[in-house]
Parts: structure tokens; sequence; C-alpha cells
């Protein structure tokens, strides 16, 4: 005889089930990617992509400041000192008008993308691996202390900088031959500086708008990396160049005789020749780049 189990429904009214339909537990069903996923958080090749669009647009978006920005900062090698002080920022940009037509500012820009693009995405997506890593090493309750966070976003920021110099070092040659020296420094003070404030900013403000916080925070973040790092990145910059079209070689003594060398020919004034069109540059680059970067994480994040 068949077994029958009888079940009450509602009306009082029973209704009949075979064993395996009362036995049998209930399926639950398995949360997909976007429910389990943090509104921050995105996968790799999405924190890449972000990370690459930030950085090129950001370096399409300053081309012309970081063109004048050079030319400042190789002005000393063959010029003499009262023609120096001629110089201006209107009228190095008039003369290249003139000389060379408007888009002459975006001269070896496609250049500059095809390097800035994977630099800028190992950067960032090293700097959110050392990070976390960082973390995990302090322990995560040390996370929200304001002098661990510093040293972690500071330490994070050097090491991706390394890295992403390292990772990009064949692409870009002549402009890495001295990267290493510059870039790390460059970079943990601008991701320490940029963390710190915006952690400051939405503590005491966490209504504002994020996009314009990360734009003002990273662009604060770009004046305070550029004045610790400026002098280092002239100074590179110039031994770089030198000896270029053929043109008699002026540094003989490395890094060190080289600051002597500016020193005593230039004075202090000397390592930070450039400064005004590089902070004219940086203001809106970094910004620009934190603030895409942010904003693209947030958009990405909500694509299963």
């Amino acid at each position: 005889m068949e077994a029958r189990v009888g079940v009450v429904v509602e009306g009082g009214q029973r209704a009949r089930s075979s064993p395996t339909q009362v036995f049998q537990q209930p399926r639950q069903s398995q949360p997909s990617r976007s429910q389990t996923q943090t509104p921050n958080e995105i996968g790799t090749v999405q924190e890449l992509l972000a990370g690459g669009v930030a950085g090129a647009f950001s370096k399409t978006c300053t081309a012309p400041l970081a063109r004048l920005t050079i030319l400042f900062q190789v002005q000393g090698m063959h010029s003499d000192v009262s023609a120096l002080s001629k110089a201006s920022i209107w009228r190095e940009a008039s003369r290249i008008i003139n000389e060379e037509g408007f888009r002459a500012f975006w001269k070896g820009n496609l250049v500059t993308i095809a390097h800035r693009l994977p630099y800028s995405s190992v950067s960032f997506y090293a700097y959110e691996r050392y990070k976390n890593l960082l973390h995990s090493i302090l322990g995560e309750n040390r996370r929200g202390n304001m002098s661990s966070d510093v040293c972690v976003h500071f330490v994070g920021g050097g090491l991706a900088g390394i890295t992403a110099a390292s990772a990009t070092y064949p692409l870009d040659l002549v402009r890495t031959r001295l990267a290493a020296q510059g870039v790390g420094p460059s970079l943990a003070i601008s991701f320490s500086v940029y963390e710190t404030l915006r952690s400051l900013w939405q503590s005491n403000r966490p209504d504002d708008f994020p996009v314009m916080v990360s734009l003002a925070c990273g662009s604060l973040s770009g004046i305070a990396s550029s004045t610790a790092t400026f002098p280092l990145d002239l100074v590179r910059r110039r031994m770089q160049l030198e000896g270029a079209g053929g043109r008699a070689r002026v540094y003989n003594t490395g890094l060190f005789g080289t600051l002597g060398n500016i020193m005593k020919s230039e004075g202090l004034r000397g390592l930070y020749r450039g400064i005004i069109p590089e902070y004219l540059k940086v203001v809106p680059s970094v910004g620009i780049v934190f603030m895409t970067y942010e904003t693209l994480k947030m958009l990405l994040s909500h694509i299963p």
C-alpha cells in the first residue's frame, strides 16, 4: 500500500504529498556577485581599468602645462642666469604657439598615454594591495588610527610607485632611467596626504559630494608631493637630457654632485625652476586622477 503523508493547509483541508516532497529540504538561493559585493569593491580588471583611464585622462588634460614645466626645468643647462630671469610662462607658451602651433602642446601625448595607462593602472592596483597587506600586518584593530593609517598610506604609496615604475620600465626607458629615485617618494607623499585629507574631510563633513572631495584632496596632495620632490625631479630630468643633440655634458658627478652644481650656479631657486607651471599642472592633474579613479570605482562596482 502506497504510503501517504497528510499535511493541513489553509481552510482545514488535508492535502496529500509524497514523502520525498515532505522531507526534501528547501533549496537556498545563492546570493549573486552583485549582492555580496560591497559598494566600493570591484574586480581586478575593473580596478586596473579605472586606474589606467584616470591616469590617461589626467595626462591629456594637463599636457600643455607638463611641457612648459619641462622647458623651464632644462633651461638652466645651457642658458646663463640673466637669460633665465626673463623667462615667463606666458612668453614660453606664446613662443610655442607661434613657432609650432597650438597642437604642439600635445606633441607626443599618445606616447605619454601609452606609458601612463599601464603605469597608472599598476600604481593604483598595487597601492590597494599593499594597503590591505599592511593593514593585515598591523592588525585590523589598528585600522582607523591616524598615525598607523598615515604610515600605511605612505609606505603603500611608496611601494606602489616603485612597483609601477619597475613594471613599466621597458615602455619608457629614457624617462624612467632614474624613476625609482623620484616616483617612490612622490607617490608615497601623494597617497598618504590624499587618504589623510579625505578621511578628515569625510569625518567632519560626511554629506559633501564624494567626487568633489576627491578632487580637492587630490589637488592638495599633488601640491605637497610636488613641493617635496620637485628638486629631485629637476635633477633627474637634466641628467636624462644631458648630452642630447650633441651638446657638451654639464653634469658628471652623479645625483648629489648635480644638486651641488645647480645650487652653486643657480642658487636654491634653481632647484625649483619651473615650479609654478608644475603647480598649475598638478593641482588639476592629481585632482583629476583621484576624482576619476574614485568615480569609476563607484560606477564599476554597480556592474554585475
